[in-house]
């Protein structure tokens, strides 16, 4: 399955049992009402997927896992972020071997690599696989920025096709297609500011609270695309202050919140991380269940 980077493309989350063991079932149930609800595709073992806890045979078994429930109706790309290029190298061709069909890549982990370095590290990998890829360009959090000079020198691997766009400046929307036309496809990474971006022309948002939020998620982008900007505007201004919790350090304990209280996940995340207790839990708990009583109508955005 070829991979458009048009769409909807949820980071998704690890489900966990109380026993902390992977929670299969209850994962593969949001998957579904992910696609039922029009994503374009999944992306796995992100930020937001725990990925720096999860095992190699973890990471074998979602993806499997996902692989068979999405029965190739969306593609599945797979998260990659390690500290060595021969990891990342070898888990690239793992991935092709799990039948994942796409991958996200970040930067080298741990060691603030210069930009010489993160582009050998990119152009490595791309040359050891023929899966499609994404950058994750996201420096606020993991220290380095994938500049226009870097994806330059980046243009000449083929299979480095997209990039997950985090800086958090809606402005290199602008200065990417400038630079590179539609070479490169571009998805808004940040959940509170998706529509300024797509308005400036981003073809894909890889969304946060779509984990529990896909229909919403959903028509917002079909809407924009279809020019309908005020309409998804009024869905976007409802969703807003849910959507601030995709920039919080403890996002993914609200995300899980989130699931959980739409009856499609759990709270249960892996140490060192815990659960949302006392005031902290109950503000999350009024922004989410003020949201849910005032739901918006959607219409049917599915056939935008």
């Amino acid at each position: 399955m070829s991979i458009s980077w048009n769409g909807v493309y949820p980071a998704l989350t690890t489900n966990f049992t109380a026993h902390d063991e992977l929670d299969l079932p209850l994962f593969n149930k949001n998957l579904e009402f992910q696609i039922e609800s029009g994503v374009d595709g999944v992306v796995l073992g992100g930020s937001l997927g725990e990925a720096s806890t999860l095992t190699l045979d973890e990471k074998e078994r979602l993806v499997r896992s996902a692989v068979e429930t999405a029965g190739r109706r969306v593609p599945v790309i797979l998260n990659i972020a390690e500290g060595s290029t021969r990891e990342a190298i070898r888990q690239a061709k793992l991935a092709k071997e799990w039948e994942a069909e796409g991958l996200m890549l970040l930067p080298p982990m741990r060691y603030k690599a210069d930009e010489r370095e993160t582009v050998e590290y990119f152009k490595a990998v791309a040359r050891a696989t023929d899966l499609p890829i994404m950058v994750y360009n996201n420096p606020v959090e993991y220290r380095i920025e994938v500049t226009l000079a870097m994806f330059d020198q980046l243009v000449e691997c083929g299979n480095i096709q997209a990039v997950k766009e985090s800086t958090r400046d809606v402005t290199n929307v602008t200065r990417m297609i400038n630079a590179f036309g539609d070479r490169f496809k571009i998805l808004c990474g940040v959940d509170t500011i998706a529509v300024e971006e797509m308005l400036l022309g981003s073809t894909g948002w890889i969304a946060g609270l779509v984990c529990a939020f896909p229909a919403e998620t959903v028509a917002i982008y079909r809407m924009v695309k279809a020019g309908k900007v005020a309409e998804a505007t009024r869905i976007y201004r409802w969703f807003m202050p849910l959507l601030e919790f995709d920039i919080r350090p403890k996002l993914v304990q609200y995300i899980k919140l989130a699931e959980e209280r739409v009856g499609v996940g759990s709270e249960h995340v892996r140490a060192p991380r815990l659960a949302l207790v006392g005031k902290e839990r109950e503000t999350a708990l009024k922004i989410i269940d003020t949201a849910l009583a005032n739901r918006p109508e959607l219409g049917d955005y599915l056939s935008l």
